[in-house]
């Protein structure tokens, strides 16, 4: 592929947007320019920094530091002490000792694990401090970078700490160590020999994290954290001018570093020969395999240049049309494989010095030749063929209409996805100059690039020497499974290279989506609601609209339609096991004259999406589209109401498919969880169980598709909310035209759900064991009991919540050592009868499961007795304001609560925070009284039958 002579040509029509000190450069190579709203800068001390002022959401203000330093930086014996440092991160710096940083964040609204938060990769780690206030003061903008300020250079890194902090790192490995991870590990060695990344996962050796010295990860830290390799990035609702002023004053004491170490990047060395890798595992749940060609990645300077840019077209624009013809195949009978795509992306997933293009296949049990053979078929379409003219005119039209969307939308643009963009450039380096320039860029790569290109691009990855060729298969380690050797599985491939593959045809594709002329209906009846700011139509056939304008997003429509009459209409077991499906099978066979296939080709180009939605007592739509494509929403919805198409090839096809995978599930050691729990909390009721393999012999498509078409065909009693950037005039012509028209039909009745089923009663303790690969208990405690269900409630039960999110954490999780990533909901429920409840779940040893959950039962009765902390309750009352303040800047958040007013006739929007403030501790603490002193409590705990103690034996 000539690139260099392909960027001139592109060159010629954007040079307008390049300073002419750079036209007389090497055209391919030259920078694309930084969006001129992006404040960046570099320290003395080398540190970067990059500032943007947003206003989405208002009064808020991200904050990241990007570390360029990541676990492949570790020696053998410091295994796990990057992600380590991490953690330790939290756990004390100099401005902020012991856990005061996420006090002082947590007091401001910002909640720990949500809004405050860490990641560790191979070559990086990342803090992140999200939606913290800006209109609470100048201070908090100085705490926040002061806090980046001793991320970089002032964590504390105590003794005592570092030692409580070794129990929670085990746990959060075991609450992560699957059949996935432990394949990948196996498969590292070989895919990558001789290379450091083949053993430096970031998580570590639990022999290093247990016993590793305290000066062993004060001395990473102080040797790779260093301002060279940090990046400040700061986006949101803020003053760039002071922001810049002050990060410099709070960093110009962070030295530069003198004689440092190098920071270097481990290099991928080609493979001259194929390399297949073979992993299984008892645990796996299906057979995957992969055919990546490996390829050099763009230079720092290419990612930003004209070249770059084409490379992510070409690759967008490839992986679409491949994963379009892997679907195609998937869904027909006696397909090959279950799933099937393509990507490009770092090697493994891990390597930032050499990429992959890769092409995937989830196999039937015991079905890999066939799979492999027929992956292997479609790699040598795309290397003996190339790509067809329709097939590209349909991937272009869908990556312009990406960057369309996005330009039109750059004003709705939130301070998390400019903060990950920035991160990204820092680190890998890319372009960052503005969606204005991006949309025009590719727009103009898109006149010149041909299908030809395209295809000549991705054949001359596909190698056919075998060079930088890497096949990996995991899959269950099972009896009747059985795998081809390595040596058999390169043969194999080579037959098949040798075997020449017909060329895709070209086709007609079909856009209109509605050939007849529809009638339409009328409105017969309009008014305007004030309190909600909606505009209320009623239309001949019985349908009710509910239209509210909004400024929150530019270029978003939000839709919901709900109607009374849902699964629990239906008695029959057989029926009940038909319910299972409707949701997956109501799209299967695709729209009025299209087929599920067809239909995705028409939809080319447009954005928008509807869904049909069945619950027990409900049934209904969600939907949403950009403002140009509203109308291809309505006409969508209009065809699921009036014209749903069955398909029995299509049927078969998922009918195959889910059964394998069903199978394949249920070999997961926590399959039977959800099973356990619906026995525990629901004695067993027939509408919680979950489909088993066994349960598709017994289903019926023709009966599925009737309930579906039953419950969407009236529009009688069917009320649709949208929400967005309307326009009032032609939302009202459009609506008229396609809901209108649907028959009227009869509405059904609203169901009475005080009758339904509730949870099992009294106290009860169940225990499940299972063989697991890795010792591991799981734990959940539900606590039921009376209770109001009005709007003080409910916000007393989130307050509870959040409190109890607390509490486990000081517990369980700082105190104990016991667990990595505790959970506590607190409820309320209006049906059966208004009840309150409580379920805490976590990970753990399992045999420290009984010992954990009593300690957490202990702490319940702790608040029950002596009251809700002071400080939980403020923190969390905070956030909830916080959270408050931005969500009623969201299209969804009014969607749903006009439902819930028009529908439901609950109003959860008037007076909040007036509510939330007349709520005082003790309510809260009545709330859990109410809830623990009941009787009602069901404990399970779903454990494996080793401990670790077991597995060293």
């Amino acid at each position: 592929m000539q690139l260099k002579r392909f960027a001139l040509g592109v060159l010629l029509i954007f040079g307008c947007l390049v300073p002419a000190s750079l036209r007389a450069q090497d055209p391919m190579m030259q920078q694309l320019p930084i969006d001129p709203a992006v404040r960046m800068g570099t320290l003395p001390n080398g540190l970067t920094y990059i500032i943007r002022h947003n206003e989405n959401p208002k009064n808020r203000a991200n904050y990241y530091i990007a570390q360029k330093v990541g676990s492949v930086l570790e020696e053998d014996s410091q295994a796990g002490l990057a992600h380590f440092l991490e953690h330790m991160a939290f756990n004390g710096t100099k401005n902020f000792p012991g856990k005061n940083l996420i006090g002082f964040l947590e007091r401001i609204g910002c909640q720990f694990g949500a809004d405050l938060n860490a990641y560790t990769a191979f070559d990086e780690t990342v803090y992140t401090i999200m939606d913290a206030p800006t209109d609470k003061g100048i201070e908090i903008i100085d705490s926040c970078l002061l806090i980046m300020h001793d991320w970089s250079n002032n964590i504390t890194l105590d003794g005592k700490e570092i030692d409580e902090e070794r129990g929670v790192i085990h746990e959060e490995w075991r609450s992560r160590d699957n059949a996935s991870l432990r394949m990948l590990t196996a498969q590292l060695p070989k895919v990558l020999p001789n290379n450091k990344y083949a053993n430096r996962m970031p998580i570590g050796t639990m022999e290093v994290v247990d016993n590793f010295k305290h000066n062993e990860i004060r001395d990473f830290y102080h040797k790779w954290y260093r301002p060279d390799l940090q990046g400040i990035i700061v986006v949101g609702d803020i003053d760039v001018d002071y922001v810049e002023k002050k990060l410099k004053e709070i960093f110009a004491d962070v030295p530069a570093p003198q004689n440092p170490a190098e920071r270097y990047f481990v290099q991928v060395e080609d493979n001259a020969t194929p390399i297949v890798a073979l992993a299984t595992d008892k645990e796996a749940t299906s057979t995957n395999i992969s055919v990546m060609f490996k390829h050099d990645v763009l230079s720092r300077e290419e990612k930003g240049s004209i070249a770059g840019a084409l490379v992510i077209y070409m690759e967008a624009i490839a992986t679409q049309i491949i994963n379009e013809r892997f679907n195609e195949i998937t869904i027909k009978p006696n397909a090959p494989f279950l799933r099937g795509g393509a990507f490009d992306y770092n090697y493994m997933g891990i390597a930032k010095t050499k990429n992959a293009f890769t092409f995937m296949a989830i196999a039937k049990d015991g079905a890999f030749k066939p799979a492999f053979e027929a992956l292997v078929a479609e790699i040598q379409r795309v290397k003996q063929h190339g790509f067809l003219k329709s097939e590209y005119d349909r991937a272009r039209t869908d990556v312009l209409k990406m960057f369309e969307d996005q330009f039109k939308a750059r004003a709705d643009r939130k301070n998390g996805s400019f903060c990950e963009e920035y991160k990204n450039y820092f680190l890998d380096g890319g372009y960052i100059p503005g969606i204005e320039v991006e949309k025009q860029l590719m727009e103009m790569i898109a006149e010149q690039v041909t299908p030809e290109m395209v295809a000549q691009y991705i054949q001359e990855m596909i190698t056919t020497d075998g060079k930088n060729l890497v096949i990996t298969v995991t899959g269950p380690k099972k009896d009747g499974i059985t795998y081809p050797t390595e040596a058999e599985i390169i043969a194999l491939y080579n037959e098949c290279v040798a075997k020449p593959v017909e060329a895709k045809k070209e086709e007609i594709v079909d856009t209109n989506l509605i050939d007849k002329d529809l009638k339409g209906g009328k409105i017969v009846k309009e008014k305007k609601n004030q309190k909600f700011g909606t505009t209320e139509l009623t239309l001949q056939n019985g349908i009710k609209v509910y239209l509210k304008k909004t400024d929150f997003k530019e270029d978003q429509i939000l839709m919901s339609g709900t109607t009374n009459g849902g699964f629990r209409l239906y008695s029959k077991p057989s029926d009940i096991l038909n319910t299972k499906i409707v949701d997956d099978i109501v799209s299967l066979g695709g729209l009025g004259k299209f087929d599920a296939i067809a239909l995705g080709k028409a939809l080319t180009g447009r954005t928008v999406s509807v869904s049909p939605a069945f619950g027990n007592f409900t049934s209904g739509f969600s939907g949403n589209s950009t403002v140009a494509d509203f109308e291809t929403m309505l006409q969508l919805t209009y065809l699921y109401m009036t014209d749903i198409r069955a398909d029995k090839e299509a049927f078969a096809a998922y009918k195959e498919k889910t059964t394998e995978a069903l199978k394949m599930a249920e070999r997961q050691p926590f399959a039977s969880l959800s099973d356990s729990i619906n026995y525990l909390l629901f004695d067993n009721d027939i509408w919680r169980k979950k489909v088993k393999a066994d349960d598709m012999e017994k289903v019926s498509y023709e009966r599925a598709l009737q309930m579906a078409r039953e419950r969407l065909s009236s529009a009688d009693g069917f009320q649709f909310f949208f929400v967005g950037n309307i326009d009032e005039a032609k939302a009202k012509e459009l609506i008229v035209k396609y809901l209108g028209s649907v028959p009227k039909g009869k509405a059904t009745p609203k169901m009475d759900r005080t009758k339904q089923a509730g949870f099992r009663k009294g106290e009860k303790t169940m225990e499940v064991y299972k063989d697991m690969n890795t010792p591991t208990g799981i734990v959940m405690d539900y606590l039921q009991g009376k209770a109001v269900y009005d709007h003080k409630t409910i916000l007393a039960a989130q307050i509870l919540n959040g409190v109890l999110d607390q509490t486990l954490i000081a517990s369980i999780r700082e105190r104990e050592s016991g667990t990595y990533s505790p959970s506590a909901a607190a409820e309320v429920d209006e049906f059966p009868t208004p009840e309150g409840s409580v379920t805490v779940q976590f990970f753990c040893a399992p045999e420290r499961a009984a010992q954990l959950n009593q300690v957490v039962y202990d702490e319940l009765n702790l608040i029950v007795k002596n009251g809700v902390s002071q400080e939980y309750f403020d923190k969390t009352v905070v956030n909830m304001k916080k959270r408050h303040a931005e969500r009623i800047r969201e299209n969804g958040y009014w969607l749903g609560n006009i439902e819930e007013y028009f529908f439901n006739g609950k109003n959860w929007v008037d007076n909040y925070d007036k509510v939330l403030d007349s709520i005082k501790p003790a309510d809260v603490q009545a709330l859990l009284k109410s809830i623990v002193t009941s009787g009602n409590r069901l404990q399970l705990y779903f454990r494996s039958n080793q401990t670790e103690a077991d597995q060293k034996k």
